[in-house]
């Protein structure tokens, strides 16, 4: 079993790869000619989903789909103060307009990042609790199947520190003084959401790596140790973006 990544940003591709070893990843561009995907739903879990089926649907079309399956990501931050932004639009929050559409084309880490420090700063706010998302959904011929994680803590007025990608230099876990831009990978792959909806996400491609159908399974729900960072797993017939 191969897996290919529905997704273009390298960043996540990397860090994916980094958790998932012993698996044959691929990128997309390794596999399916680009093509544009469309993410027009309202929830992590769609847009997820979204990629994942329509990168498998190219598989298919390819005649891979006995040997690939299809992997994708969709992951953000949500601050409480601001009403859940950015939520699904994380990486198009700058293009985002006031009527909640996108508008344009020219979102970037740097000015997604600025954004958000101005909403806060506009509230008199230096921080706000919230949380970051990610929902990692996998399409395969078997069926589609979505796991999600979370991580808690706060959105800050200020950028610290330079590793990491997106809202990473914002955002200070539960437990932690220190932004995920200023964590080693190493810690911020051991409590990130990314990591935590990969976690049960493996459950899933063991099971599929072992053709089984995981129709005939209940619903797995795991809570991490950490207060910080909890995730659940849906299946096919019954699949839940209700937070635990």
């Amino acid at each position: 079993m191969k897996i290919v990544l529905a997704t273009s940003n390298l960043d996540k591709v990397k860090e994916i790869k980094e958790f998932l070893k012993g698996y044959e990843i691929y990128a997309l561009s390794e596999v399916v000619k680009p093509f544009e995907i469309i993410e027009d739903g309202s929830t992590f879990q769609a847009n997820a989903l979204i990629k994942s089926k329509a990168v498998f649907a190219k598989l298919k079309e390819q005649g891979l789909d006995s040997e690939f399956i299809s992997l994708s990501d969709d992951s953000g931050i949500s601050v409480d103060a601001l009403g859940g932004e950015p939520g699904i639009y994380s990486a198009r929050y700058f293009d985002l307009d006031e009527n909640g559409k996108v508008c344009g084309k020219n979102a970037n880490d740097a000015n997604n990042r600025a954004k958000l420090i101005s909403k806060l700063k506009a509230l008199n706010l230096k921080s706000s609790p919230a949380h970051y998302t990610a929902c990692i959904a996998i399409s395969s011929k078997f069926g589609d199947y979505t796991t999600h994680g979370f991580m808690y803590g706060e959105a800050i007025d200020e950028e610290r520190g330079t590793n990491g990608f997106g809202y990473d230099a914002l955002f200070i876990p539960d437990g932690f003084t220190k932004t995920l831009g200023e964590l080693d990978n190493e810690t911020k792959l051991k409590i990130s959401h990314r990591s935590k909806g990969l976690e049960l996400a493996n459950f899933v491609l063991k099971s599929l790596k072992k053709n089984f159908k995981l129709s005939s399974f209940s619903p797995l729900l795991a809570r991490s140790k950490r207060s910080s960072t909890r995730g659940f797993c849906s299946l096919p017939f019954k699949i839940s973006s209700t937070f635990l």
